[in-house]
């Protein structure tokens, strides 16, 4: 199965930022792209060319956006024919003082509670309008990925569904909150262990949401997005809290 180019995979989270706060909006979004896995360890960021136009930035504020990311170990600059500058992989296994850094002044309950906001209105919005057969075939792709996913690359492959289904609801404000509450989700999700019988449990419910929103079933889509979250939640609040 192709993979999705890095527009396809970056739609979500990158655009133009507002003037007067370019630098600071354009390194909120590039982090939001490594914290997302929507590049993943290993592989080449698109070029300053190209994310400067798509933030809306000069290449000076991108290089200092991408230095000071780079200084902090999230990402490498290489030179040569192969150059460009790369996604540093995150620890496999963040020790104890790590994991209890990332919960500390997270507000558990209320993150769970607006992803739920979001992602349900996302899954009404996009069966009760329909998507056109270019969207269906992302969503059905996205979806695919999912089943075919290694433990190792389940949770990357979870969140572009999530957020594919975010984008296809059609409102840039919405796709633009979910990918920051979801980034938070990510932390959480990496304080837990993954859970076989979870993740198949998971794969049946992806399943079902998305037969409902191609079926144009809003409500259908709607209830199944909230019991999903709802599995999530309960296993974060289990660990967590």
């Amino acid at each position: 199965m192709s993979q999705p180019d890095s527009s396809d995979r970056l739609a979500p989270v990158l655009r133009t930022v507002r003037a007067g706060n370019g630098f600071e909006e354009a390194l909120e979004q590039i982090l939001q792209v490594v914290r997302l896995g929507l590049v993943p360890g290993g592989e080449r960021l698109p070029s300053e060319r190209e994310l400067a136009e798509r933030l809306g930035i000069s290449r000076v504020t991108l290089r200092e956006v991408l230095k000071v990311l780079t200084d902090q170990g999230l990402l490498e600059a290489r030179r040569g024919r192969y150059g460009g500058t790369f996604v540093l992989p995150r620890a496999a296994s963040p020790g104890e003082d790590e994991l209890r850094r990332r919960v500390t002044g997270v507000d558990v309950e209320d993150v769970l509670r607006f992803r739920e906001v979001l992602e349900v209105g996302a899954a009404g919005l996009c069966a009760a309008h329909g998507l056109t057969d270019e969207q269906a075939d992302r969503l059905r792709d996205a979806l695919a990925r999912t089943h075919d996913a290694p433990l190792t690359d389940y949770r990357r492959l979870d969140t572009l569904l999530h957020l594919t289904l975010a984008e296809l609801s059609g409102s840039p404000t919405l796709t633009a909150q979910y990918a920051a509450v979801r980034a938070t989700v990510n932390d959480l999700l990496d304080c837990i262990p993954l859970l076989v019988r979870n993740l198949e449990h998971s794969q049946r419910q992806h399943t079902a949401l998305v037969e409902a929103v191609l079926d144009g079933d809003a409500d259908g889509a709607r209830e199944m997005m909230r019991e999903h979250c709802g599995g999530t939640a309960a296993l974060l609040r289990g660990f967590l809290t």
